[in-house]
């Protein structure tokens, strides 16, 4: 592979990718794979921050709607992607590889609160940081949280990585004829109502001048493929 096409990029990862093929929990074959591509990733000359939602363990909205409060379930919501986190460090650091999980919440005994210093000292000495807990505030997704970080730490491109390998006029499951798209802009992405991140996530890429690439995080080596400008999938910037 060539020149990495960025230098330093925030990668949002599923949480409900982590499940694997079971509806909840971890899958630890589907970690382990994840580690291995974004290690392989790294490897071209990459610094790797990543951003894990919680959604195989916990979804706050969900349980919000049975009569938890928004703040109270989005909270426990966050704590469910810092336990992804923590299962992810553990796979990458197997394969001789350092990585230090970030914390928007402040629990030195699980791990370190993420500070921009302490986000660049890290990527700079070669470790995978992994961002948890989310803004650490009530309201805002793990797609927000994605953007914010990359533009806080200086990332170069937020990729997002999905079950399908861009963003389509429609569910391409459901519609065969769907059109997918090479290229968007973010205010295209966001008068479409493409359902790849949320308004508040495009906005705050929009206003950052941060470009999003939407891929299939499905096939071994997709994180980078991309990064090398050889993979499929939708870039939004402009």
């Amino acid at each position: 592979m060539g020149e990495p096409v960025y230098r330093r990029v925030v990668i949002k990862l599923s949480g409900e990718y982590f499940a694997g093929a079971q509806s909840f929990g971890i899958d630890q074959p589907t970690i382990d794979r994840i580690a291995g591509d974004l290690i392989a990733a790294q490897k071209l000359g990459v610094e790797i921050a990543v951003v894990v939602g919680g959604g195989n363990i916990f979804r706050g909205v969900e349980v919000s709607s049975r009569g938890v409060s928004r703040p109270t379930g989005d909270t426990m919501g966050m704590l469910a992607t810092v336990m992804n986190c923590l299962a992810l460090e553990a796979a990458i650091e197997r394969r001789a590889v350092a990585a230090r999980t970030l914390s928007a919440f402040v629990m030195p005994q699980v791990c370190e609160l993420f500070t921009r210093g302490a986000a660049h000292r890290y990527l700079a000495e070669g470790k995978i940081v992994l961002l948890a807990g989310g803004t650490g505030n009530p309201f805002f997704t793990t797609d927000t949280t994605a953007v914010l970080r990359a533009a806080e730490i200086g990332a170069q491109a937020v990729l997002k990585a999905t079950n399908v390998d861009g963003v389509y006029s429609a569910d391409p499951k459901k519609h065969p004829s769907a059109q997918r798209f090479e290229r968007l802009s973010h205010s295209q992405a966001l008068e479409g109502g493409y359902k790849v991140m949320d308004a508040t996530a495009f906005a705050l890429a929009r206003e950052s001048a941060l470009p999003i690439i939407v891929f299939s995080i499905a096939e071994a080596g997709s994180i980078g493929a991309i990064l090398s400008g050889t993979g499929r999938g939708t870039v939004v910037a402009g």
